[in-house]
């Protein structure tokens, strides 16, 4: 999917959310196509705001809807993919979730987990993350 992106996009540009429930767990996803668990999101389609990105993406990964407004966190290259893609980090604590995701070709499972309760396969950008929301880490601007 990247490989097409780079070809036919100058510019890749995405949202990630890093969801937060009230019990203070983090909502996480893991992808068919690629190993590890990751923060939901993806990219914005030409003529789509970040909004409206983050929101079709919340629902299509985690039948999540925003209830409130949420919170830009920082801007990031995401070199790791390509010199090219940049992601924005939002920060979601308003939501629902009328049912749990039922898995399907692209997320084959999802969960909110406790700090200190994250699967051992979540990747080292989400880590990163997590912990300049939650410990107030140094940020980068590099994914």
């Amino acid at each position: 999917m990247h490989v097409w992106w780079r070809l036919s996009r100058g510019l890749t540009f995405g949202v990630r959310a890093l969801v937060i429930d009230r019990d203070g767990r983090v909502f996480l996803v893991k992808h068919s196509y690629v190993s590890g668990w990751y923060l939901p999101g993806g990219g914005v389609e030409p003529g789509e705001s970040m909004h409206e990105a983050l929101g079709r993406e919340l629902r299509e990964e985690g039948n999540l809807h925003l209830t409130g407004t949420p919170a830009l966190h920082g801007i990031y290259l995401n070199a790791h993919v390509s010199r090219r893609d940049h992601v924005a980090l939002f920060v979601v604590r308003e939501f629902e979730q009328p049912a749990p995701m039922v898995p399907n070709h692209e997320i084959v499972a999802t969960g909110f987990f406790a700090l200190d309760a994250l699967p051992a396969e979540t990747t080292r950008g989400t880590r990163a993350r997590i912990a300049e929301v939650f410990r107030g880490a140094p940020g980068t601007d590099r994914w």
